[in-house]
């Protein structure tokens, strides 16, 4: 590949768009739980911690699924992973409705977490950047931002349908839903990307083995593993409480879905934007802006207590926390040797999902133990400092003449 040649054509995006459709699926599945957390809870007479644990086996599951699968989607091809991954998730939203607490645990964390939403989350992300260079983190954003599409989607038709039909029929029905729209998607659309560049070319990254910002390259794996980690603790309290929470304070549980989708909404406009801010400034620098900004707006979940407020400051987080994640794979493309990216970012994606899982099952965790969200949003607070603080070490050790760490790849 010459210096001035790009990969991406207009089938990049065709990919891009297919991915996004995909993931608008699969990722609600686990808004089931986030919207009937309370009424699953009753109908098992289970404590709130019950679901919450399901919901956090789910973002475990997600990133534990993600290591050997990406590692078989290299091999064998995302296609077929992809479609694997939608069958299983649409056989564990089953399962969870028919054995109490333990198939939650199952259904959850085993088939919807660990082989189907596992085997479309960090494969699905590193297939995308193999097809872009020059807007991969614009292209990251957009797939991704599914999550959010999902989010602004999916909770008001959950609660819907479990005031009308119950929690179990609305899982059983969105389990055949994902199965008839991820299967033929990838069957369709996901082919072969191009080829990796070979090592010592244009575009193959650093070489395999060079220090990362003056340090080993495991070293750096680390500390981003950490940091999401600590960043996606906080990330995931709102995200899973939000709609008992509101209730908690007396509003309708239509509108904490509303205020749910509100937030998810939000965070998908700004996704864009972060995905465009880190091809302009980098990954590490936008995950550092993105990352304060969720500091601050969860802080002001302890501090708001009416329905208006609420609305706003959900608003406010969707728009800081939307551009963190995607910004920690472009770092890792910026950083590391292309070849890598088939087992790194699947690594580091687990410490999100990870940090994902904790911060849930902890909002239900306290709850149970205190009768209130406010303890565990202050620990929120706490982990996203020291977020702050790993990311900006990091920032450190970029090239003082150039603010900005870019290798094409």
């Amino acid at each position: 590949m010459q210096a001035g040649d790009s990969i991406e054509t207009p089938a990049s995006w065709v990919v891009a768009f297919a991915c996004l459709a995909i993931l608008s699926v699969t990722y609600g599945a686990p808004l089931v739980i986030v919207v009937a957390l309370k009424p699953i809870a009753t109908d098992l007479d289970v404590p709130r911690s019950v679901p919450a644990l399901a919901s956090a086996l789910a973002s475990f599951g997600t990133g534990l699924g993600g290591i050997p699968l990406g590692w078989a989607a290299e091999r064998i091809g995302v296609r077929r992973t992809t479609m694997f991954g939608g069958l299983m998730a649409a056989a564990g939203l089953a399962v969870a409705t028919i054995g109490g607490a333990w198939g939650l645990y199952i259904g959850y964390g085993l088939l919807l977490g660990l082989l189907g939403n596992g085997a479309m989350n960090a494969p699905l992300m590193t297939y995308v950047s193999r097809w872009f260079d020059r807007r991969r983190g614009t292209a990251l954003a957009l797939i991704t931002s599914g999550q959010y599409v999902a989010g602004a989607v999916w909770p008001t038709v959950f609660e819907l349908g479990t005031a009308h039909y119950g929690w179990r029929a609305t899982s059983m029905a969105f389990g055949v839903l994902e199965a008839i729209v991820i299967v033929p998607l990838a069957l369709i659309f996901l082919r072969a990307p191009p080829r990796p560049p070979e090592a010592g070319s244009a575009g193959a990254g650093p070489a395999a083995g060079a220090r990362v910002l003056g340090l080993s390259p495991n070293l750096v794996m680390i500390l981003l593993s950490l940091a999401i980690f600590l960043c996606c603790i906080p990330m995931a309290q709102p995200s899973v409480h939000l709609v008992s929470f509101c209730t908690d304070l007396g509003f309708s549980p239509s509108h904490g879905a509303a205020m749910l989708s509100v937030m998810l909404g939000c965070a998908f406009i700004s996704r864009q934007f972060w995905g465009w801010a880190g091809d302009k400034i980098g990954g590490l620098w936008s995950i550092l802006l993105g990352s304060t900004a969720q500091m601050i707006t969860l802080a002001l979940f302890l501090t708001t207590q009416d329905e208006i407020g609420l609305f706003a400051v959900s608003a406010a987080f969707g728009l800081g926390f939307a551009g963190i994640v995607p910004n920690y794979i472009l770092t890792l493309r910026e950083l590391f040797p292309a070849s890598e990216a088939g087992w790194r970012v699947p690594v580091v994606v687990f410490g999100g999902l990870l940090g994902m899982a904790v911060g849930g099952w902890l909002g239900g965790a306290i709850y149970d133990a205190f009768g209130s969200y406010a303890p565990s949003f202050e620990i929120g607070v706490a982990s996203n400092l020291l977020n702050l603080i790993v990311i900006g070490f990091l920032i450190s050790r970029l090239p003082r003449r150039r603010p900005v760490m870019r290798v094409a790849a």
